[in-house]
């Protein structure tokens, strides 16, 4: 990865710190997004990565970030979409209009917005790799978690499409779908929190950011389509 530009979004805590921290170690020049700023540039220091404030959902700043990368660096090699929130988790008679609408934007559009970019610039190149970071929930159903797997499915889907495009130009797109996790989005989502022996036991930081690395060292005429991640301890019923 020696040399390669990656960008990984949501990368200031949680998930994208640990896949960020993962291709910094693998000799990639990485720039992390976020919308806390404080947080986005202590996690950049600590790493070794270049921080970019901002909101997935919005173009402009996908340009700016883009061009930014593309005047220091001349291309764009990896996109890891990972930015993402559960906004909130319960029934969907539950939720106001504004935390679908955030949900969508974060989950969905957001990649959307970046791949749109990032595929522009990869087909020229005749090369490159978009990682979507999914989740379990876009195949499997809970009750509570309608809005949330909705846009996770979405993403899925799109993830799916998008390969087909861009395999002719070279470019590799998969779809990483992760569950139970050390990060805070249990919390985030107002969810009871895990017992410490069981969530030691979940998919950490370092372990995603390790599987996302190996998946961009593939031989260049490899792809992996689709990569679900389940921690041993979790169950897997589902409707």
């Amino acid at each position: 990865m020696t040399s390669s530009s990656v960008i990984v979004t949501g990368g200031s805590r949680g998930y994208g710190a640990g896949i960020a921290d993962a291709f910094v170690k693998a000799g990639a020049r990485v720039w992390i997004t976020g919308r806390n700023e404080a947080r986005l540039h202590e996690t950049a220091q600590r790493l070794g990565a270049t921080p970019f404030v901002a909101d997935v959902a919005d173009g402009e700043a996908w340009d700016r970030l883009v061009a930014g990368v593309l005047a220091q660096t001349g291309r764009l090699d990896v996109l890891i979409n990972n930015a993402g929130e559960g906004v909130h988790i319960g029934p969907a008679s539950e939720q106001t209009d504004e935390a679908i609408s955030r949900s969508l934007a974060s989950n969905l559009t957001g990649t959307m917005l970046g791949s749109r970019r990032a595929a522009a610039i990869m087909q020229k190149q005749g090369s490159g790799l978009i990682v979507n970071i999914g989740s379990a929930c876009s195949t499997h159903a809970w009750p509570g978690w309608s809005v949330y797997s909705a846009a996770k499915a979405g993403l899925l889907m799109f993830t799916r499409c998008l390969l087909t495009e861009l395999r002719p130009h070279g470019v590799r797109v998969t779809s990483v779908l992760p569950s139970w996790g050390q990060t805070d989005f249990t919390g985030a989502a107002n969810l009871p929190p895990r017992e410490p022996d069981v969530l030691a036991q979940c998919i950490s930081p370092t372990d995603l950011g390790r599987l996302i690395v190996q998946t961009a060292q593939l031989p260049a005429h490899l792809v992996a389509e689709e990569i679900k991640l389940w921690p041993m301890v979790q169950p897997m019923a589902q409707l």
